[in-house]
């Protein structure tokens, strides 16, 4: 089965964006023809958060879509958070697209939240159970190891059917996206793991007697503009220590559509662009980004 191709945009952890300058963001993103906005979030970074972010951009736009590269589950109440996204979803004419994480390893981070490193997977598997419950059924009961419901009823509903993707790497995350998740939106990968990531997520879905749709198979692309900066270099060394960060990283336009034509090959077809160096010109950027990766799209 042929997969589309979509192309969507994200900001980076550590880039600040104040009112005035997500609204540029958003209002070119959204004129150019950008498939989606993807959010980050990191306690500890200035980049706002991603639901609040995300409602705003929801107010200025009518047809971008709107996810979370990644958003944390473990350290938050699931009927809150899924009450908050089925919100997001309804006010915006059913246009959310949710994905959660671990969170970052770093102390502070998990401090931060409240949960303990070894507490963090139990948590997710848990919350996302649950999450997925409260968008789909009409009344929810759960007796779980945190959080006890009885009778619950849900009465904000989101517009459509909400898919859960998952970020993550390890083999035990992978086995997760295959039990629970909807979908995978994967990071400084290349087209090979990839591929032999999705197979352990196919793998184990059939196990366990589910089927993960083929075009969800997503992966952010950091890229600049004809260089590489040291803190990028040094950043994808931190997080995928054992390839070439070159290998994992997008110096130019020319580079990004070979790069976008490899992992499509490789049954990834949902793409997040992020730029390395924060543009002077935000809307000179987006109009030439999307000229380059529109052809692409199918």
């Amino acid at each position: 089965m042929t997969s589309t191709v979509r192309v969507g945009y994200g900001l980076g952890i550590t880039m600040a964006t104040e009112g005035p300058k997500l609204a540029e963001i958003v209002d070119n993103l959204e004129r150019n023809g950008f498939d989606s906005l993807w959010l980050p979030e990191r306690v500890g970074a200035p980049a706002p958060d991603p639901l609040v972010a995300l409602s705003f951009a929801a107010g200025r736009t009518t047809r971008l879509k709107l996810g979370t590269a990644i958003q944390v589950l473990p350290g938050r109440n699931p009927v809150l958070l899924a009450k908050a996204w089925a919100s997001l979803d309804s006010l915006s004419g059913g246009r959310a697209l949710p994905a959660f994480g671990l969170g970052g390893a770093g102390s502070f981070e998990q401090a931060a939240l409240g949960v303990l490193r070894e507490e963090r997977s139990s948590w997710f598997d848990e919350a996302a159970t649950l999450m997925r419950r409260l968008w789909d059924d009409d009344s929810v009961t759960h007796h779980g190891d945190r959080f006890v419901i009885d009778r619950f009823r849900p009465l904000v509903r989101p517009a459509h059917h909400l898919d859960m993707w998952f970020g993550g790497k390890a083999a035990s995350e992978l086995r997760r996206i295959g039990r629970l998740g909807d979908g995978w939106l994967m990071s400084f990968e290349t087209p090979a793991s990839a591929a032999a990531g999705r197979e352990i997520i196919e793998e184990t879905a059939a196990a366990t007697g589910r089927t993960i749709d083929p075009g969800h198979y997503g992966t952010t692309l950091l890229y600049g503009r004809g260089f590489v900066p040291e803190g990028a270099l040094a950043y994808a060394r931190l997080r995928n220590p054992a390839v070439d960060p070159y290998d994992l990283l997008v110096a130019d336009m020319d580079a990004l559509t070979d790069r976008i034509g490899a992992f499509a090959a490789a049954g990834v077809s949902k793409f997040v662009l992020v730029p390395m160096v924060e543009p002077d010109d935000w809307a000179s950027e987006l109009a030439d980004v999307a000229e380059v990766v529109g052809s692409l799209e199918t």
